[in-house]
């Protein structure tokens, strides 16, 4: 940010941009940088501060974000009625802009859960898996029997949770979908915030909880058991042996305590939704900026939303710690090209009205704020929708851009803890990773203060800079993953919002 917003009512991001963004809505005349404002401008929108010819490149962030789709004049309102989309077509560079993620003076700790496995979690539920939708309705009488009355006797359990979803049957038993679905699956079973499992099935679906099984090496035991509708004998069979399941497991969770871990167990999805013009301003250049801090101690930070970055792909490919994991980010940009175009769909329909009404014109202007999200430091890992995230350091999962099967995928790679920044407000949460939320803008911040567990906007006001909120964040992430409730958790969020990705024809 080269200019103060504090004393002009605009942002330049770079010398070399054609844009500034409006802090406040501008009346027409009003002089910005040499021009005039023509039009009536609203807050977080564009102006051109030069003429641009039809067809020239509009650039923001020192970066293409479109193209002009008529002349522009300087002081004109830039949006998507005179900036129009065109796909990528970079030449990309690998491994050319490396920035080691900064050593902390001593090791940085948190209150976890420490499993059998070694893994550490942030959060101690008991999981009712289900393999396929048929079993969505016993899962869920399952769980809820077990109310705050019946759990009170168990203070060390978190709750018991039913994670169902719409699919599991229909599907055919190979390729993307289905892969998808069982590391979903796997990555849920054997999640360190799942302090016990019961899986359940109908017994006849395509996704067979005896082929997850043996795919990866689930051994059944007092805290992990499977059952299906069919062999049970009917739903209200299956809901009692269920219940009696999950009464057995919980003393067993109940004696799971919290001790101090470093901050190298920690993997942290990066999430952004209901974007708007300060999300690549505020709240993701702070994340990006508590993401280094993480990466810096062995922890991981893992981006996803693979549409969210188109655009920006190559600045993460600069990033890639080796040409190998920089050209597996370009094969993900690949797949979705062809993905999208099979679907007689387009990279640019991801702005969602929303966004565009918060000043987003086009996804290379949301990618290259979406992508601060990740920070500075090197690309050290590129994943599979819900593959887990080994490798510590900045990481990307490949997922879409719908928030709800973006997490769910995240956490299904292992992370322990969500941070969501927004700019027009999301009521998102999720289990069994709980979720911190970042505001953008104040205004959101006291709007929603109910949902809302960070406000970004004093980076806007230069009240702080994006290093001292990225702080705030980074010691917000330690305190939740110690225990301390979100805003979200507090509100009940996060039974209804586990999307796995549908990939392919439902048959």
């Amino acid at each position: 940010m080269l200019t103060s917003p504090a004393a002009e009512p605009f942002v330049r991001l770079n010398p070399i941009d054609d844009v500034v963004t409006a802090v406040r809505p501008l009346e027409v005349g009003t002089p910005i940088e040499g021009v005039t404002t023509t039009a009536l401008i609203p807050r977080g929108h564009k102006i051109a501060t030069r003429a641009i010819k039809k067809g020239d490149p509009v650039r923001k962030y020192a970066q293409v974000i479109g193209y002009a789709s008529d002349d522009i004049a300087p002081g004109a309102h830039v949006h998507d009625h005179n900036l129009a989309f065109r796909a990528t077509d970079f030449e990309y560079q690998f491994s050319t802009n490396l920035h080691p993620a900064p050593k902390p003076a001593g090791v940085d700790t948190f209150m976890g859960y420490r499993r059998e496995s070694g893994r550490v979690g942030t959060r101690n539920y008991i999981a009712l898996l289900t393999s396929v939708n048929c079993s969505a309705t016993a899962a869920h009488k399952i769980a809820a029997h077990f109310t705050p009355e019946r759990l009170a006797a168990y203070p060390n359990v978190d709750g018991v949770v039913a994670f169902a979803h719409g699919t599991g049957c229909g599907m055919a038993g190979s390729g993307d979908g289905f892969a998808a679905l069982q590391r979903t699956m796997w990555g849920y079973a054997r999640h360190p915030n799942h302090a016990g499992v019961v899986m359940v099935g109908l017994g006849c679906e395509m996704n067979q909880i005896d082929w997850l099984l043996e795919a990866y090496g689930l051994k059944q035991g007092p805290l992990f058991a499977t059952m299906n509708i069919q062999d049970v004998a009917g739903l209200r069979r299956t809901v009692e042996a269920g219940i009696a399941k999950v009464e057995s497991m919980l003393p067993l969770a109940n004696e799971a305590r919290r001790e101090p871990c470093p901050v190298s167990e920690l993997t942290v999805a990066l999430q952004c939704g209901g974007s708007d013009a300060w999300s690549g301003i505020t709240a993701n250049p702070a994340l990006g900026y508590a993401c280094d801090l993480i990466a810096g101690q062995g922890g991981i930070g893992l981006l996803a939303e693979t549409p969210e970055i188109y655009g920006a792909e190559h600045l993460l490919a600069e990033r890639a710690a080796t040409p190998e994991v920089g050209k597996k980010l370009i094969a993900r940009i690949r797949w979705w090209e062809d993905y999208v175009a099979r679907n007689k769909g387009s990279m640019d329909n991801n702005p969602s009205p929303g966004n565009k009404r918060g000043g987003l014109s086009t996804i290379l202007e949301k990618s290259l704020g979406a992508a601060a999200k990740g920070g500075t430091s090197p690309l050290t890992g590129v994943y599979e929708y819900a593959e887990p995230a080994t490798t510590p350091g900045f990481g990307f999962m490949d997922s879409p851009g719908y928030d709800p099967a973006s997490v769910t995928g995240q956490i299904a790679s292992g992370s322990n803890v969500v941070v969501f920044t927004t700019g027009r407000g999301s009521a998102f949460g999720s289990k069994p990773a709980p979720t911190i939320k970042v505001a953008t803008n104040s205004e959101l911040y006291t709007k929603m203060n109910e949902d809302m567990d960070i406000d970004a906007g004093p980076i806007l006001t230069g009240e702080h800079s994006v290093e001292s909120k990225g702080r705030e964040i980074y010691e917000r992430i330690l305190a939740v993953a110690s225990g301390e409730m979100t805003k979200s958790e507090a509100q009940g969020l996060g039974d209804h919002e586990f999307v796995p990705w549908q990939i392919g024809a439902v048959m």
